[in-house]
């Protein structure tokens, strides 16, 4: 294609975040240089953020089908059968840019978007969870941060009245100039009722519904597809402002007229608000689309073509209705006091015709924009291999300090703090509240529910990143299994810094690889996820995060465990080998002061087994509690459990060292059981590693052999009182 003659080529610095040579592909496409408005649609439609350029080539090597997969990546969110004619639709999006600048509005918004991204599809939300990460609890920012994000999850989550039930909460240095906030909603529809965004049907009408604009978020896309610097609180009005009052109005509205025949396509006004929404829309449906933009419902005065295209005001929606349904659509939301107008009709041009003022302010081809999206194959270089610690040159310390400075440290300590500011119990349906493995939530009339959890160990990451991203996932197996749930499938965010850079690349691809080998040995694929990335300030880039959400499904909610230990007598029985790793441990870095080491390796075969036995004894009755053995190693698991119940433990059997109280092997869990005997038996037959290691005691203390006995109110005060005091404090 002939490239236009230059006229007044941008400054690199007035690029709007394209590149110049995307830029040159932008005037190829039009045959000319864009209009300010054009400019704009490009840039946000070609960001990272909406895009994927830098990162598509990987995420189409996820595995992503199953038979119970009934709609997979490219949709709103992923869909899964869930049985009886139901499906269930969930998502995980980051809202990270947003959240440093503003942490209330930022946290608040990102729990809002979420939401739409799964009640657009038709499904009644019913559960929120987020994974948050912040920087040491030291710097300056991050108990503002803290209490900003926390706050703002809350604020809109409460008020919109769908539950907050699980999440993770983690602090390092690497998050102190990038918090991260990655919010997922779980939903539940009809199969047979669910809705998608290809629009249909040219000369059909284009329905705004929802809140007013505003110019609010204007380029917050382009501005998650950048790093920070010194300068970034200067970005503040590219963030969104949420209400979450009008959110649960437009949940209410959508859903009644998703009773009707009324819909054709539905999409959520997100990141690049009506750009992306009506070119995805049009796009998909291999149509084109002309918007009247005097028609939009607006709140401020005097708005540019160009402000309107890209705002990203919260709680809006566009449709494609079908022929004589307009009333219907108009009298539900009147009944809700939403906005309800026609701003445009599909066409059979496949351009997107943006008018205002009787001018023409663009006029693009829809397909090339789409089809020519870049997608770059970024250089990449693997992460240096570390060396196992030794556990032996390690010195010996005393079993009980350590216990209570791992329980008591900011990455261990109870989130209680933080949980009970969201309501967990509204709407009546949760069965397991946060602070255990997974939530379950029930499903109204009927016997089974629905498990969730999210997870990642980023210094796992950092130091293998194959190792990291598939440990990330069956983290979240492990976590769904320990309350008796067949994980179904998961959704990703992925955190990562610049990938311009070879090796921060490097560790996003090395972590799809890990990743895409755990789904598929687990039969556990990608329905959905979300990239960020950028996420860095001054050069200096966070952990290499993937966040997974996982779900899971139980077909007889009573048939379910937690973690509390319960009776006096029972027997804790460990499932899975124990060799004492302690690379990348928290052990290592707590009590040691180092991050160093390889992670502990993955067994994908041992931990399909060593899972499908133990969700077998939940579901048979055989285990009265259960807790999967991660952050911190086998005796801050059975602390936990023991907190959970308030019961103490005597262990019967052990070795000396840190290494086997304190290490980080996979594939393990902890089960309590009345017959010892049964269980021991079965796993031998099915040649799983199991040993009985102590009993559920009526004093209040861990009983370890070599070790004084440590008492439980020593421990709870330990870690339930970190964050209170953390956040209390005025230094």
């Amino acid at each position: 294609m002939k490239k236009p003659k230059r006229k007044s080529w941008p400054k690199p610095a007035d690029l709007m975040g394209l590149s110049p040579a995307e830029y040159d592909l932008a005037c190829n496409i039009l045959g000319r240089q864009p209009s300010q408005t054009e400019h704009g649609i490009f840039s946000v439609m070609w960001s990272e953020h909406c895009s994927y350029k830098s990162s598509k080539k990987w995420l189409k090597t996820l595995p992503t089908k199953a038979k119970w997969v009934i709609c997979g990546p490219g949709e709103n969110a992923g869909v899964i059968d869930i049985g009886d004619g139901d499906a269930c639709i969930f998502k995980i999006e980051s809202h990270n840019h947003p959240s440093y600048i503003e942490p209330y509005q930022g946290a608040a918004t990102g729990v809002g978007g979420i939401l739409r991204d799964v009640f657009t599809m038709g499904a009644r939300p019913i559960a929120n969870l987020n994974a948050l990460r912040f920087g040491d609890p030291a710097h300056p920012k991050t108990r503002r941060l803290v209490a900003g994000v926390v706050a703002g999850i809350g604020g809109y989550g409460n008020c919109v009245g769908v539950p907050t039930v699980a999440g993770e909460t983690n602090f390092h240095s690497s998050y102190n100039g990038n918090c991260l906030v990655n919010a997922m909603t779980v939903g539940v529809a009809r199969k047979d009722k669910i809705f998608y965004s290809a629009a249909a049907g040219a000369g059909n009408p284009v329905v705004y519904v929802g809140a007013k604009t505003g110019r609010d978020g204007i380029h917050g896309a382009t501005m998650a597809s950048a790093e920070f610097d010194d300068n970034s609180d200067e970005k503040r009005p590219t963030v969104q402002v949420g209400d979450p009052f009008v959110e649960k109005l437009l949940i209410e509205a959508c859903l009644e007229l998703m009773a009707t025949d009324a819909i054709i396509a539905i999409q959520d006004m997100g990141a690049a608000g009506l750009t992306s929404s009506s070119v995805e829309m049009a796009g998909k449906g291999g149509l084109g689309i002309d918007l009247d933009l005097d028609n939009v419902p607006a709140r401020e005065t005097g708005m540019t073509s160009y402000e309107m295209m890209l705002s990203e005001s919260q709680e809006r929606m566009l449709m494609i209705l079908k022929p004589g349904r307009l009333e219907i659509a108009q009298r539900i939301f009147a009944k809700y006091e939403l906005d309800c107008a026609i701003i445009g009709h599909l066409t059979k041009s496949g351009r997107l015709v943006v008018r205002k003022k009787g001018q023409i302010d663009a006029d693009m081809p829809i397909a090339p924009m789409v089809q020519a999206s870049p997608e770059y194959a970024r250089p990449w270089k693997p992460s240096r291999k570390r060396r196992p610690i030794v556990a032996g040159k390690l010195p010996v310390r005393d079993v009980a300090t350590s216990l209570e400075r791992l329980v008591g440290c900011p990455d261990m300590a109870s989130r209680r703090w933080i949980w009970e500011q969201y309501d967990h119990l509204v709407r009546g349906h949760t069965l397991q509240r946060p602070g255990g493995d997974a939530a379950i939530v029930g499903l109204p009339g009927r016997k089974k529910a629905l498990a969730m959890c999210v997870d990642s160990t980023p210094r796992y990451v950092e130091a293998d990143p194959e190792i990291g991203g598939a440990q990330a996932v069956v983290e979240t197996w492990r976590n769904l299994t320990a309350v008796g749930a067949t994980p179904m499938a998961i959704t990703d965010n992925m955190n990562f810094g610049n990938p311009e850079r070879p090796a921060i690349m490097g560790q996003f691809v090395g972590a799809i690889k890990g990743m895409r080998k755990a789904c598929r040995a687990l039969n556990y694929p990608v329905v959905s996820g979300n990239v960020s990335l950028y996420n860095e300030t001054n050069g200096k880039a966070i952990l290499p995060t993937p966040t997974i959400g996982g779900v899971g499904l139980l077909k007889d909610a009573t048939r379910s465990v937690d973690l509390a230990l319960k009776s006096p007598g029972e027997t804790l029985v460990l499932i899975g080998r124990t060799k004492g790793w302690l690379g990348a441990s928290l052990y290592l870095r707590e009590i040691e002061g180092r991050e160093e080491g390889a992670p502990p390796p993955i067994d994908l075969r041992a931990e399909k087994r060593n899972g499908d036995f133990v969700r077998a004894l939940i579901v048979k009755g055989k285990v009265s509690a259960c807790h999967d053995v991660s952050d911190g190693g086998l005796l801050v698991a059975v602390a936990e459990m023991a907190l959970a119940g308030n019961a103490g433990v005597r262990f019967s059997s052990g070795q000396a060292g840190s290494a086997f109280w304190f290490g980080e092997d996979q594939a393990r869990y902890v089960v309590a059981t009345k017959a010892p005997q049964r269980v021991l038996a079965a796993a031998k037959k099915a040649r799983i590693p199991a040993m009985a290691i102590g009993t559920v005691s009526t004093a209040p203390e861990l009983t370890v052999p070599g070790s004084a006995p440590i008492p439980l109110e020593k421990l709870r005060q330990a870690h339930e009182g970190w964050l209170p005091r953390y956040m209390s404090s005025k230094k």
